[in-house]
C-alpha cells in the first residue's frame, strides 16, 4: 500500500477577538534599538509589559477572549495578554503509520494503520512507497481562527529568529512564552530544518515544561508547536519521550479546554504511527485516553445520547486514530484494548449513532470500524480459552459438511438435523452484548452489514467492515461457522457483498472476496449459493496470469470461493463452464510471471480445475466449451496434482 502525504495547508489556533478590542503592538527591533547594544531581550519583555499596562489603564474593562475559553484573569484581577497571530500560520500536523496486513492465511485479515497525513484544511494526496497497502486521505483536523490585530504584531514576529523564540520559552512572562511557541509552531509546519534547530536549542524540554503552565493559552500554543515539531521527525519524537512529554500530556487531559485536547490527541496520534513507540504509548496512554476522552465523548456507550460539537468530533477523530495505530502493536496490546472498560462499547455506540443520524461522511467512523477490525484479528486464538470453550458449546467438533467427498449428500436424518441446529445455536452469548463480547456477538454482524450498505463513498470504511467480518468468520472453530450462518441466513448479506464487488478498490475487493471465501466454506446450501455467485466471480477473473488487476490475492480468493463451491456442488462446476470460466482458469494456471502472488494464483486455478474434472458427467460440457487439447491438459492436471494441498 502506499500512504499519503497531504499538501501544505494551514489551520490557525482557536483565538477569537472581542470586536471592541484594540491592541498594542509588540515593539519592533527599530523601536528597541540594535539587538545587544541598547536593549537586551529582558528589556524587550519589559517594554511589552508596559504596553499591556498602558492598555489596561486606558480601557479598564476591555477583554480578550479565546474560542471555547472564558476571559482569563490573573489572581490579581489583571487580564492576561493574548497574542494576536491572525494571518500567521500555526498549522498542526498529524501523521498516521502505514496500514498493512499481517501475513496470515487469506481467510483472516488484519487491519493496521496510516502514515504521514498532515491535517489542516482539505487535503490532496500523493502516494509514496511503503509496506502498507492502501492510500488513506483525511481532511480537516482542528481548524480554527485567531483573534485580530495581526498587523500590529507582524513586524515583531517577522523579526524573530529561532534562538530568540526558544529563549522566550524560558521566560516567566506568559506573553513571551506564547509568542515563542507560536513562532515555533509556524516555522515547524513549513521547515524540517526548523524542527532540527529547535531540538538542538533544547526547545523540546522547554515546551514540555509549558504543558503544565497555569495559562491555558500557553498550554495550547506549546502543544500546538510540539504537534508540528514531531511530525515526520523521529529524533524529535525521541526527544519528547526523553523529556517525559507523554506523561505531561496525559496529566493535562483533565483541563477543560477543547483546543488543548485537540493538540494533545493529535500529538499522541503522531507518536503512535511509529512502530518503535507503540508499545510504550499503549502502556502509558490507553487507560487515560479511554477513560478521559473516548468514553465521555461517546456518552458512556449510549448511542442515543451522543452529541458532539465540531471540536469534539476532531478530538474523537484524533483519539481513534491513535487507538487504531495502537491496536496493531501485538497480541498483548490487542487483548488489553479488548479488556479496557468502555473502549469497545464506545466505538460500537459511535458507529450506531452515525448510522442512526445518517452521517455517511463522518470521518471518525472509519477509525472506529478499523479499531474493531484490528481487535477481531486472530480473535479465536487470542481470546481467553474459557471464552472460546464457552463459544464452542456442548459439541466441540464442528460439522464436516465442507469436507465431505464430492457426490455425498448431507445426511437428512432427524439426528443430523438436531445436531446442526445445536451447532447453530447462539445461546452461548448474552442477548445484549457488552464490552469485548461485541467483537464476536451475532449483533455485530448486523452492524457491519449496515456499514457496508450506508457508507457508499468511503471505501476504506467498507473495507474495514468487510475485513472485520472476514476475521470473525475465519478458521475452523464452531463459532466462526455460526457467524457465517448469521451473515448468510439472518442478515441476508450475500446480495450486499456481491453488489460491492463492483468496487474499483483492490483492497476492498480483497476483503470482500476473503469474506465470501469464508462464507462459501460454511454455506449449508452450496447449490443455491453457486447459482448466485459463480457468474459474478467468473467475470472478475483476469483473462490470464499477466494482468495486474485484480491482484494475485484477489484471484486466489476468487479461486478459493469457486473451489469451495465445486467441492460441494456440481452446479458450480457447470456454471463455471457455462460462463466461460474454463479458458480463464487455464490461462491463469499456465500463463503467469514468477512472482509469489501469481504463482499462488496459478496453483489455486489448478486446484479448481482438478476438482471440476472429478465430475465425469460434465466432461462433455467441458469439451464443448474448450478445445480437446485443453481437456487433455486438464487430464494431465489430474495426475500432476494428486498430492496438492487442499485449498480451503
Amino acid at each position: 500500500m502506499s500512504a499519503t502525504v497531504a499538501s501544505e495547508s494551514c489551520f490557525l489556533s482557536a483565538l477569537q477577538p472581542n470586536t471592541a478590542v484594540t491592541t498594542y503592538a509588540v515593539p519592533s527591533d527599530v523601536q528597541l534599538g540594535p539587538r545587544g547594544s541598547i536593549m537586551d531581550e529582558v528589556e524587550r519583555a519589559k517594554r511589552v509589559q508596559q504596553q499591556v499596562n498602558l492598555r489596561l489603564a486606558e480601557k479598564k474593562y476591555s477583554t480578550l477572549t479565546r474560542l471555547n475559553c472564558s476571559n482569563c484573569i490573573s489572581p490579581g484581577g489583571q487580564l492576561i495578554l493574548r497574542f494576536s497571530l491572525c494571518g500567521y500560520s500555526s498549522c498542526s500536523a498529524v501523521e498516521l503509520g502505514p496500514r498493512y496486513r499481517i501475513s496470515q492465511p487469506p481467510v483472516n485479515i488484519g487491519y493496521l494503520h496510516h502514515d504521514d497525513i498532515q491535517l489542516g484544511g482539505y487535503q490532496t494526496s500523493r502516494t509514496r512507497t511503503a509496506r502498507s497497502r492502501s492510500v488513506c486521505q483525511v481532511s480537516g483536523g482542528g481548524s480554527g481562527s485567531v483573534c485580530g490585530g495581526w498587523g500590529q504584531y507582524q513586524n515583531s514576529l517577522h523579526s524573530l529568529d529561532m534562538p530568540t523564540a526558544v529563549n522566550y520559552l524560558f521566560m516567566s512572562d506568559t506573553a513571551m512564552q506564547v509568542l515563542g511557541a507560536a513562532y515555533i509552531q509556524h516555522q515547524c509546519y513549513h521547515s524540517s530544518d526548523a524542527k532540527n534547530q529547535v531540538r538542538l536549542l533544547k526547545g523540546v524540554p522547554a515546551l514540555v515544561q509549558l504543558f503544565s503552565s497555569d495559562s491555558q493559552e500557553v498550554q495550547c500554543y506549546a502543544t500546538g508547536a510540539t504537534r508540528n515539531l514531531i511530525y515526520e521527525n523521529m529524533d524529535n519524537k525521541a526527544a519528547l519521550i526523553e523529556a517525559e512529554g507523554i506523561t505531561k500530556l496525559i496529566s493535562v487531559l483533565n483541563e477543560p479546554d477543547e483546543e488543548l485536547h485537540k493538540n494533545i490527541t493529535g500529538i499522541l496520534w503522531n507518536m503512535s504511527s511509529k512502530e518503535s513507540l507503540k508499545e510504550k504509548l499503549a502502556r502509558e496512554t490507553l487507560s487515560e485516553l479511554t477513560e478521559r476522552v473516548l468514553v465521555p465523548l461517546c456518552s458512556g456507550g449510549d448511542p442515543e445520547l451522543i452529541r458532539q460539537s465540531p471540536s469534539e468530533a476532531d478530538i474523537f477523530y484524533n483519539t481513534t486514530g491513535c487507538l487504531r495505530n495502537l491496536s496493531t502493536v501485538n497480541e498483548r496490546t490487542r487483548q488489553q484494548m479488548r479488556d479496557m472498560r468502555g473502549l469497545v462499547d464506545s466505538l460500537v455506540a459511535y458507529i450506531q449513532n452515525s448510522l442512526q443520524d445518517e452521517k455517511s461522511e463522518d470521518k471518525g467512523v472509519e477509525n472506529a470500524v478499523c479499531v474493531l477490525s484490528n481487535l477481531s484479528y486472530q480473535l479465536y486464538s487470542e481470546i481467553p480459552p474459557s471464552t472460546l470453550l464457552r463459544l464452542e458449546g456442548p459439541t466441540w467438533a464442528r460439522a464436516t459438511t465442507g469436507t465431505e467427498s464430492i457426490g455425498c449428500f448431507t445426511p437428512q436424518s432427524k439426528k443430523a438435523k438436531e445436531r446442526r441446529n445445536q451447532e447453530l445455536s447462539t445461546s452461548e452469548v448474552a442477548k445484549q452484548p457488552k464490552g469485548a463480547e461485541w467483537l464476536w456477538h451475532p449483533q455485530v454482524v448486523g452492524l457491519y452489514n449496515r456499514v457496508l450498505q450506508h457508507y457508499e463513498t468511503n471505501t476504506a470504511t467498507r473495507e474495514a467492515a468487510a475485513g472485520a467480518l472476514q476475521n470473525i468468520t475465519a478458521g475452523e472453530t464452531r463459532w466462526a461457522s455460526v457467524l457465517s450462518w448469521v451473515a448468510l441466513e439472518q442478515e441476508r448479506m450475500l446480495p450486499v457483498v456481491l453488489d460491492l464487488l463492483q468496487t474499483q478498490s483492490d483492497q476492498e475487493m480483497c476483503s470482500l472476496t476473503g469474506l465470501l471465501r469464508n462464507l462459501s466454506r460454511d454455506s449449508r446450501n452450496k447449490n443455491d449459493m453457486s447459482t448466485k455467485v459463480v457468474n459474478v466471480l467468473v467475470t472478475k477473473l483476469p483473462s490470464d496470469g499477466h494482468q495486474k488487476e485484480p491482484s494475485g490475492e484477489v484471484v486466489v480468493n476468487i479461486c478459493g470461493i469457486l473451489n469451495n463451491l465445486v467441492a460441494g456442488s456440481s452446479l458450480a462446476a457447470r456454471d463455471i463452464t457455462f460462463f466461460d470460466g474454463l479458458p480463464k482458469l487455464f490461462a491463469i494456471k499456465s500463463s503467469h510471471n514468477s512472482s509469489s502472488g501469481k504463482l499462488k494464483a496459478a496453483k489455486a486455478a489448478s486446484t479448481v480445475l482438478f476438482n471440476m474434472f472429478q465430475y465425469s458427467k460434465l466432461h462433455k460440457d467441458y469439451k464443448q466449451r474448450k478445445k480437446q487439447s485443453s481437456v487433455d491438459t486438464c487430464k494431465h492436471c489430474l495426475g500432476r496434482y494428486q498430492n496438492r494441498e487442499k485449498l480451503s
